[in-house]
């Protein structure tokens, strides 16, 4: 969850519940007073590889379906002589359209193209109108699935390869290089990347093969073999500091549990955990890797965020594989680039649902979900869906969903607003108490306790409902902030266009707001904003009004607490908005209601007592 919302539905919380049970169970509320390193690897240059200088004429087939393994003892490279140029090559399935150049045997462009039943895109990127471009921040020195050979501290291999098609679905990359051993020997060994897609899977599977001639020794430089990274960036592009509902994950999986830790900025760090697969996710798109023989992989994981191209944040982890002492090798790892999505994942529990035939890999437990508040998610997503069946519209699936739960915690919310507003009622009397007991606070207690039972007013009755309603709040924060049907999807054209992002109106400014940075005008938050003032207001006036002390604690709590939220939510997903607001509404036409049968009932009292 983003750090300022968790911050200020937390804060809200406290405030809420401390408030109430304060003021109700023990006494008055009485007023209250309110470097990251990064970690190097350091490795010894006690080996150096050469480009070959005139290659040996190889059968490619031979090279591309080989295992091989290499040793060195120093690795740098030296000027190929090699008489090949740079090339782009292109690989389109049904999902992706994948671009690959022949330095390094990288991919510089993975486009989602996959459509859906009528021929629209299904992952459009809003600002450009085509497939979601998955790759960004790439540069000369860091590119997407590249080799470093030796550590994550190392640069990439930048050598031009010989490229190999192998059909419409499968490429190859092959190089040849020249090692020099401990013992003063040298020897040959080609490095080869050979990738395979399948026709309707978002999973890929890059082989890296290292095969060495009869001299080889194996490649060990400081205790690795090479280092495979993921692209610098996942996009699409986003502005972090607007998109602030937008963050960017570690994740590590171990075979039971996956674990994440959230990405900060400008830092490089090791994650040093046992892990199956790991990946570098975003909000609604992510990258996975799952190397088929896990032992050979190193325990520590480097993620970083450095700035490397412009003031562009990079997002990516680096896996390094460990030293190899053997002629041949082969590595295959399974990736997933794509939408982070349940249904898309959750192919990979059982091998008949992907192409691959991967079974209990479980790329599902990379989701963003509420922890222990799942079910709940399950349970409101059902909800949506089915509703979003008949009614064809997120925004007004939202709607239908909101109600259907207001509805349900009706009752909770009636006793709750009728114990709040008996106590309004009594407000006086608690003063008078308050003030003849203030050096006894034991006394006090009591006499609050003695009150509550003669008026027939439980404490708990305000605390726990409201409880109640921030486990749904929180489980709908989450499903809303991160669920992928969200994305793009319209409410009402021209105001909310896509209810995973903000509404707006008008146009955008260039260089933002002064002093906000807000490059949007939103009426939602505007909106949300007048709900919640006019529930405090009529809430308030449904009793009797507070004084002094409490009536300056309420006005914050009225005034106060709403405004904050303006600011911490503006650029708040539509989706979360819109359910927040219809909720006030509803709650509002709720108390409405209740101020009624509460009134009817006190003037049925008094028509009772006038006739005895």
């Amino acid at each position: 969850m983003e750090k300022n919302t968790v911050w200020a539905i937390g804060l809200s919380t406290v405030v809420l519940v401390g408030f109430f049970a304060a003021q109700t169970f023990l006494f008055p509320p009485q007023p209250q007073e309110q470097n990251q390193q990064a970690e190097n690897q350091t490795e010894q240059d006690a080996t150096v590889v050469e480009n070959e200088a005139g290659n040996a004429e190889v059968s490619s087939n031979e090279i591309l379906s080989s295992e091989s393994v290499i040793a060195a003892s120093e690795i740098s490279n030296a000027e190929s002589t090699e008489n090949l140029s740079e090339e782009n090559f292109t690989i389109t399935t049904n999902n992706v359209k994948v671009t690959f150049t022949n330095r390094g045997g990288d991919i510089v462009s993975y486009e989602l193209i996959e459509k859906d039943e009528n021929g629209n895109l299904k992952n459009r990127d809003v600002d450009t109108g085509k497939g979601v471009e998955l790759i960004e921040n790439l540069s000369d020195k860091n590119r997407a699935f590249a080799l470093s050979l030796g550590g994550a501290t190392k640069p990439i291999v930048n050598d031009i390869f010989t490229a190999k098609k192998l059909g419409d679905n499968a490429i190859g990359f092959f190089k040849k290089f020249t090692s020099k051993n401990a013992d003063g020997t040298t020897s040959e060994f080609t490095l080869v990347k050979t990738y395979t897609f399948k026709p309707n899977d978002y999973t890929f599977k890059l082989d890296i093969t290292i095969d060495g001639d009869e001299n080889f020794k194996g490649l060990d430089v400081g205790g690795s073999a090479y280092t495979l990274r993921t692209a610098p960036q996942i996009g699409p592009k986003y502005n972090p500091k607007v998109d602030r509902y937008e963050y960017r994950n570690l994740i590590s999986f171990n075979g039971e549990k996956s674990k994440k830790v959230n990405v900060g900025s400008k830092q490089t760090k090791n994650y040093e955990r046992d892990w199956v697969w790991t990946a570098i996710a975003g909000k609604y798109f992510e990258f996975i890797v799952y190397p088929e023989n896990q032992n050979a992989m190193s325990n520590t994981v480097v993620y970083n965020s450095e700035v490397e191209v412009g003031d562009a944040i990079n997002a990516q982890v680096k896996m390094t594989r460990k030293s190899i002492d053997k002629k041949e090798t082969t590595d295959s790892y399974y990736i997933y680039a794509g939408p982070r999505n349940e249904s898309e994942l959750k192919k990979y529990v059982s091998e008949e649902k992907n192409e691959w035939g991967l079974s209990g890999v479980h790329f599902n437990e990379s989701l963003q979900t509420s922890g222990f508040l799942y079910w709940l998610e399950v349970v409101l997503k059902f909800l949506l869906e089915t509703i979003n069946k008949l009614v064809h519209n997120w925004g007004v699936s939202i709607i239908i969903v909101t109600i259907i739960l207001k509805i349900c915690l009706f009752p909770i919310t009636k006793k709750s607003l009728e114990g709040t507003q008996k106590m309004q009622k009594f407000q006086p009397k608690m003063q008078e108490l308050q003030t003849k007991y203030k050096n006894d606070p034991q006394k006090l207690q009591m006499e609050t306790a003695k009150m509550y039972k003669e008026i027939g007013y439980n404490p708990m009755s305000g605390c726990l409902p409201m409880l109640f309603q921030f486990v749904i709040l929180f489980a709908m924060y989450n499903l809303f902030n991160n669920y992928f049907e969200f994305r793009g999807a319209s409410f009402i054209k021209g105001w909310i266009d896509d209810l995973s992002v903000g509404d707006h109106v008008g146009k955008t400014f260039e260089h933002g707001l002064p002093f906000l940075g807000w490059n949007q005008i939103r009426v939602l938050p505007v909106i949300y904003v007048i709900s919640q003032l006019l529930f405090g207001k009529i809430t308030q006036n449904g009793g009797t009004a507070a004084a002094g002390q409490n009536a300056g604690q309420m006005k914050m709590m009225m005034y106060g607490m709403p405004i904050m939220f303006f600011f911490l939510f503006y650029n708040a997903p539509a989706g979360l908005l819109l359910y927040w607001t219809v909720s006030n509404i509803f709650q509002l036409g709720q108390q409405l209601i209740i101020n009624k049968m509460m009134k009817n009932k006190e003037l049925t009292i008094v028509s009772k007592n006038r006739r005895k």
